[in-house]
């Protein structure tokens, strides 16, 4: 960290208020030149709100900022990267048709003329210095999803950045590349640039980062060096109360064959292979976790095994009848709930209540509804006994369900489709941008569904979290199956290798649960 007395940036007293809803009271933070300075919280908790005032997409009700010791005012991303701050965002803001230098320069003024050969000189020398190469003439959607993130922190780098705020940089990656990220964070702090390092995964914090300060309900809770701390403490301090960070999972007693998917060959939006002769098996009382990198077929996978896109060959069974050409109310009435990967997109209508919401599965039945009319006392029954059974943090049932945070909305969809009983679920990254208590829930309801007998097939980009809950675990790697293996059998940095496309051939392996 560096020697200087001075914060290279300061958020003193900073209130961020939103009509009914305080996100951030009275935040004190104060980020050193040369350090990676880890934020914690639970969702909800004020993480974002505060990061898209210092980047310029809020303005704070209260409070001052302070760059290097002089008052900073910022209102808009413009001001803020003007003075050497830029932000990463979990979704990343690129132009997939364009290439890594035309989003690299784009909005910057440059004159009539680009000068794209000095453009992609300058992209080649940043990549080599921080290990980050990356071919600056490739269009952004040739690029893997690391290389895109690449691309994200190069033009900040680019642009002069002194401090770089990067929101669940780790999220999509391999464990070998989440370590590449780390030595290039070392080598950006080690010049003297700073870090905010946005992250729910606390061994990877505990890992990069040399600070740590800690939102709860929208105020500090803890600021102190990593290394005066435990993962037990900080876990504390996020959610306010004990954590086991262990979960009771009893061994598997498989059943009969729920899913049965056979040779199956599928293509993504772009009309380019997605899956490649994928077959596997799942049995009641089974979870079968998937792993690899994002966009290597995952998505497209959980897809066709709800019916939402069609296969271009191969077969699906489930229960033994053939679904592969049925329509998503075939998938729903075979018994199969769905957690998508874009929970307010896909799996929730954000304009609607709460109760709507929870009530989409099953308002077709009695007793929310009688014939042709819905049921107004058992919906509002129905959607009171979920609230409380998933802990749905929410002003009423009335309420608008976008205006709840990440994690209430993931438990919200999370309760509508377990509450269904499903024969078969399929859960997509079901604790993806939640903080370490509700993803604790999350588990233990999608290990409780196990045990009661449900087949799960479980896509997930959380190693941990795979090898915690799977009985069997695929890895894929550009649409093919490069291993089907026992968790106990391999090692994380094994299975990384497999999600960047080493196949795995051993017999035992090949051998479908």
């Amino acid at each position: 960290m560096s020697d200087s007395p001075t914060p290279l940036v300061e958020m003193r007293g900073v209130t961020k208020r939103f009509p009914g809803v305080v996100a951030n009271q009275d935040v004190d933070l104060a980020v050193y030149a040369g350090q990676t300075h880890a934020l914690l919280g639970e969702n909800g908790a004020g993480k974002s709100t505060l990061m898209n005032v210092l980047a310029g997409l809020y303005r704070q009700d209260e409070g001052e900022l302070f760059w290097n010791g002089a008052p900073l005012d910022i209102h808009s991303p413009r001001d803020a990267f003007e003075r050497g701050i830029g932000m990463v965002h979990q979704h990343f803001m690129l132009v997939k048709p364009m290439t890594v230098a035309e989003n690299v320069t784009l909005g910057l003024a440059e004159g009539f003329r680009l000068d794209l050969k000095a453009v992609a000189d300058r992209i080649r020398e940043l990549g080599e210095r921080y290990a980050m190469p990356v071919d600056p003439h490739a269009p952004i959607w040739q690029l893997s999803v690391a290389e895109q993130q690449r691309v994200e922190i190069l033009k900040l780098l680019y642009r002069g950045a002194e401090l770089l705020i990067l929101d669940e940089p780790t999220a999509v990656l391999t464990p070998q590349e989440a370590d590449a990220l780390g030595e290039t964070l070392h080598k950006m702090t080690a010049e003297g640039k700073a870090v905010i390092f946005i992250s729910h995964k606390l061994d990877e914090v505990r890992r990069f980062a040399d600070h740590v300060t800690v939102l709860r309900g929208g105020r500090v809770t803890a600021s102190h060096p990593i290394g005066s701390t435990t993962k037990a403490e900080l876990a504390r301090e996020m959610v306010g109360r004990e954590l086991l960070f262990r979960l009771d999972k009893a061994p598997a007693s498989p059943g009969a064959v729920v899913l049965s998917v056979s040779h199956v060959h599928a293509l993504n939006d772009r009309g380019l292979p997605a899956l490649r002769d994928v077959s596997f098996e799942i049995r009641e009382g089974e979870i079968l976790g998937v792993a690899g990198v994002a966009g290597n077929g995952q998505q497209e996978l959980a897809e066709v095994v709800t019916c939402l896109r069609p296969t271009e060959q191969g077969a699906i069974l489930l229960q033994g009848a053939p679904i592969t050409h049925g329509s998503p109310l075939t998938a729903i009435r075979g018994g199969i709930s769905h957690i998508p990967a874009d929970r307010l997109g896909m799996g929730l209508a954000g304009n609607m209540s709460v109760s709507d919401n929870l009530i989409m599965k099953g308002y077709r039945n009695e007793p929310l509804s009688h014939g042709p009319l819905l049921a107004g006392g058992p919906i509002r029954a129905f959607a009171g006994r979920l609230i409380d059974l998933f802990r749905i943090s929410t002003p009423s049932a009335a309420t608008s369900v976008r205006n709840l945070s990440g994690g209430n909305m993931q438990k919200a969809l999370l309760a509508r489709e377990i509450d269904s009983t499903p024969t078969l679920l399929v859960a997509v990254y079901p604790t993806r941008g939640l903080d370490i208590g509700a993803t604790e829930d999350v588990r233990r309801h999608l290990l409780a569904q196990r045990d009661a007998g449900a087949a799960i097939l479980l896509i997930s980009e959380e190693l941990d979290e795979l090898f915690t809950l799977s009985d069997w675990l695929l890895v894929l790697s550009e649409g093919q199956i490069m291993g089907l293996v026992r968790p106990e059998a391999v090692t994380r940095n094994e299975v990384g290798l497999m999600m960047a496309g080493e196949r795995r051939t051993e017999a035992d392996d090949a051998t479908a649960p």
